[in-house]
């Protein structure tokens, strides 16, 4: 059984709910603009694989410059318009609560057609993708009455005022791996705001942004404020990024696409660029650590969730050298428990690798570490060739040292790289030793050592005694070649407000 949390609410699910949707017919898909859904100008497509067996889904539109032109255009005009920008916030408000009350009642409908594109495992997307959005959308909305300007200390023959304001077309480029719960991040807070959205999404995590966007429509979104579009990166995301109209671009993925999004930024009109790209997340465990098992359980989950397809993912396990070989062993152990199978099979508890592409470069990095002499404790295959879908095994090494490839670099697969350390200081160099900062976990009984880790690591999230926690009420975003600007909480409106100083002599 798996839980369905609806606003507050609780719903168990069971496999015969899945099941009713998971063959479900997919029509051709268009793109969805003005409220509309309309064709590529080209009439191109793209096929949509589906990473649980193989085969094609359905098709989505192949957008090339000349929508993106329209798209653009269809969003300023919207808001120019003031129907949304220009809107009181409580009309902004009763529409996003609308919004997510929908996503909420079409929950598992969203799940399975995300997870029918992209291979998550759907215990994990039931909760991280419509339920994370709902609940996004909702925390965004009520803020929406309750954001001040401020007056300044001036002098008293002075008003001096300092408004914020929607800044206007807002262009998010989203990945495949959490496509409604990363695009919500980005999306609520800017419309919340006032502006009008432009979601470019990942050629293969489409689907149920589509839907979305449909949702917002019923939610009574006027037109030209909510627009999804598809297509190839390289054509409609860098016409997107590229676009003299559009305003932010807030870009989650690839730290190469995020040099290219800067890169068109300054070729542009100098958008401003908002990028959360990608980690190498240290996860270190003292020999202090009172609960063993659980460090053991959250440190699995923190790498072969979603096949390890997550940015925060713990992929550098740092062990103190005195337990390194006990936490080895009841991880090997409890690794081989997990079952990889169907992510629309509840009994699954990791999917499918989201691309053969990505398969590719998964074990690539397994046979690079074999000949850099790190040893394979477990795992390391493709497995579930007869499914005709993207499955790999948990794999996890050892004897890693920090300058290795698979070290360095984010692998986005189910690859666990087991390194070890002598003591404190040293942990900290190895998990520095690395160009990304996004974030860390820290396992010790010494309070004092946890505040100092947290100082001494550089990563914008550092979790003490558990991996992976968070919610909407504090920011995500790395330090690095991980990005700037921040997801999440009350400093994501910063991104997408600008500040206006009315200076008033009296």
């Amino acid at each position: 059984m798996a839980k369905l949390v609806t606003n507050n609410e609780i719903i168990m699910l069971n496999q015969k709910d899945i099941d009713l949707l998971r063959n479900k017919k997919i029509n051709e898909q268009h793109l969805f603009v003005d409220n509309k859904k309309i064709p590529s100008l080209s009439g191109k497509t793209i096929d949509v694989t589906s990473p649980i067996d193989g085969k094609i889904l359905t098709t989505i539109a192949n957008a090339n410059i000349e929508d993106v032109d329209h798209t653009v255009k269809v969003a300023r005009a919207s808001f120019e318009s003031g129907h949304w920008s220009r809107a009181t916030p409580q009309e902004r408000k009763k529409i996003l609560i609308r919004f997510a009350e929908l996503i909420e009642a079409n929950a598992l409908e969203l799940a399975v057609l995300g997870v029918r594109d992209n291979g998550t495992e759907i215990n994990m997307a039931i909760m991280a993708e419509p339920s994370s959005a709902a609940s996004c959308i909702r925390y965004y909305a009520e803020t929406i009455d309750k954001i001040y300007g401020e007056i300044a200390p001036t002098s008293d023959s002075i008003l001096g005022l300092i408004h914020r304001e929607p800044i206007g077309v807002i262009g998010a480029i989203i990945p495949w791996n959490f496509p409604l719960m990363i695009a919500s991040w980005k999306f609520a807070p800017a419309l919340c705001t006032g502006n009008s959205v432009i979601i470019k999404c990942a050629e293969n995590a489409s689907l149920a942004l589509l839907k979305l966007a449909e949702l917002a429509t019923e939610a009574g979104m006027p037109a030209g404020v909510f627009n999804v579009i598809t297509g190839e990166g390289e054509i409609t995301g860098k016409a997107l990024a590229m676009h003299m109209d559009v305003d932010v671009i807030a870009f989650t993925g690839s730290g190469v696409v995020g040099r290219k999004i800067l890169e068109y930024s300054a070729l542009s009109n100098l958008k401003r660029v908002y990028l959360e790209l990608g980690g190498k997340s240290p996860n270190i465990v003292f020999a202090d650590t009172k609960d063993i098992d659980k460090a053991v359980a959250q440190s699995l989950g923190g790498i072969f969730r979603n096949s390890g397809q997550v940015c925060v993912a713990g992929s550098r396990l740092i062990i103190e050298e005195s337990i390194a070989d006990e936490f080895t062993e009841k991880l090997i152990i409890e690794s081989k428990k997990l079952v990889v199978g169907n992510p629309l099979d509840l009994s699954s508890n990791i999917g499918a690798v989201a691309s053969q592409d990505q398969l590719n470069k998964n074990l690539d990095y397994v046979e690079s570490a074999l000949s850099e002499g790190a040893i394979l404790k477990s795992g390391g295959k493709q497995i579930n060739q007869e499914i005709g879908g993207y499955y790999m095994e948990p794999t996890i090494f050892s004897k890693i040292n920090n300058e290795m490839k698979i070290a360095q670099e984010e692998v986005f697969g189910p690859v666990l790289s087991i390194l070890t350390c002598k003591n404190e200081k040293d942990a900290v160099n190895i998990a520095n030793n690395t160009v990304y900062g996004l974030a860390a976990a820290v396992w010790t009984s010494d309070l004092s050592k946890a505040h100092r880790m947290i100082r001494s690591i550089k990563a914008g999230v550092v979790h003490v005694n558990c991996y992976g926690g968070a919610d909407l009420t504090v920011p995500l975003g790395g330090v690095k070649q991980s990005g700037n600007g921040h997801d999440r909480s009350l400093h994501a409106l910063e991104k997408y407000t600008d500040l206006k100083t009315a200076w008033i002599s009296l």
